[in-house]
């Protein structure tokens, strides 16, 4: 396949090494500061980021900047109607309109907070977990997340992500925090802690505890390699799914199509 990459810095040179270990060929790198991308585009001109796409001849497209241009990249590549995958977190509050603007247009678009292979199965872990446990009153939960001091948003996503798993099975809490307590916390209260230091890939850990001991489960990345694995994997499945006809426009996740792996 032909990919273009929106973003070429660490993760955008990460992606492309696994795309071409793939069989890929990479045919566009756009970046706005990096200086060896083979597109370079100006801060906030998303219409050159489509244009530079367009030009290049790509068949799909990964997408991993900024939360900040993030909205403005989608906008601008969706209408070009080619397998978009998104690899920017930190536009929850965005993916009904990011969804409507998909169908609008026929475009197959996959969002997920983390593309790790191990991560989308530590979800399931996770979730089965909660369900055993739940059947125990005694025991408490809570989430933990540790990223490297560069990270632009906390939590991150997949913090979220897993959070959502502990609440699907784990019923006597219904709300997640995120914020520091400055009161005990409600019984209904998961917390989602967050840690920034040094150069973390990603380290996530649920905790369930009661008196008695503490029940610990943790993901840790050795590296971005699974990441931009998982993202070539997922835009290379996405394109198979559509062009089968088994997706059309819309917002998908990797339990869409975690199946294909």
């Amino acid at each position: 396949m032909k990919i273009a990459l929106v973003g070429y810095g660490k993760m955008g040179h990460m992606i492309e090494t696994q795309a071409l270990s793939f069989g890929n060929e990479v045919v566009a790198t756009i970046d706005v500061i990096s200086p060896d991308a083979k597109y370079k585009v100006s801060c906030g001109d998303y219409e050159a980021v489509a244009k530079a796409v367009k030009e290049s001849g790509a068949e799909g497209i990964i997408e991993f900047t900024y939360p900040s241009s993030v909205m403005g990249n989608i906008n601008a590549l969706i209408p070009l109607k080619l397998p978009l995958v998104i690899g920017t977190t930190g536009w929850n509050d965005r993916h009904e309109e990011v969804r409507a603007l998909a169908e609008k247009y026929g475009t197959p678009v996959m969002t997920s907070a983390n593309f790790s292979i191990g991560v989308n199965l530590f979800y399931k872990i996770v979730e089965e977990a909660a369900k055993l446990v739940n059947s125990f009153t005694e025991y408490d939960a809570a989430v933990w997340e540790m990223h490297h001091n560069q990270k632009a948003d906390s939590p991150s996503g997949t913090a979220i992500d897993i959070a959502k798993k502990v609440l699907s099975g784990f019923t006597r809490k219904d709300t997640v925090v995120t914020d520091a307590f400055h009161e005990r916390p409600k019984a209904n209260e998961l917390h989602v802690s967050s840690t920034r230091c040094g150069s973390v890939p990603g380290t996530h850990t649920v905790f369930f505890d009661s008196e008695a001991d503490t029940i610990e489960l943790t993901h840790t990345a050795r590296s971005r390699k699974g990441f931009a694995s998982g993202a070539v994997h997922a835009l290379e499945n996405l394109k198979a799914l559509a062009d089968s006809g088994k997706v059309s426009g819309g917002l998908y996740g990797m339990s869409d199509v975690f199946k294909e792996f």
